[in-house]
């Protein structure tokens, strides 16, 4: 390596840097597809679900006011009902806000880690082809 001429080395480094970006780019977007993909499909199914939930949950909340009814006034039986509805969606909220920062950040992580090594490398033999 040391009889190349110095004008040839920075040629091939030139190159090489343009591959190396250019497959860094390229993984950076295929992960970022990939994550996007899951994404949707997550959020999809997570949507119907809800919706079919929330059917669910109408004809229950029905039915137990329609059971309250009997035992206690309809608008007491209501306001039982709704304080309940009010507490699960507190703590579901809760919840969910703590998953979703488990989620964060929506980074192409290994391709991070991978340009950091990149350079790290580079700048070792840089500094080994300066010696």
């Amino acid at each position: 390596m040391a009889d190349r001429p110095t004008a040839e080395l920075v040629r091939d480094l030139s190159a090489q840097l343009s591959t190396l970006v250019r497959q860094e780019l390229e993984l950076a977007r295929l992960e970022l597809t990939d994550k996007g993909k899951h994404a949707g499909k997550g959020l999809g199914l997570f949507g119907a679900g809800g919706l079919l939930a929330f059917l669910g949950l109408a004809t229950l909340i029905g039915a137990a006011v329609a059971g309250l009814d009997t035992a206690v006034a309809t608008w007491l039986a209501f306001v039982i009902v709704g304080s309940v509805l009010l507490a699960v969606a507190g703590i579901a909220a809760l919840i969910g806000k703590k998953e979703t920062s488990a989620a964060m950040p929506p980074a192409p992580e290994r391709t991070i880690a991978e340009a950091k090594d990149d350079v790290r490398y580079t700048k070792e033999h840089a500094q080994e082809a300066r010696r």
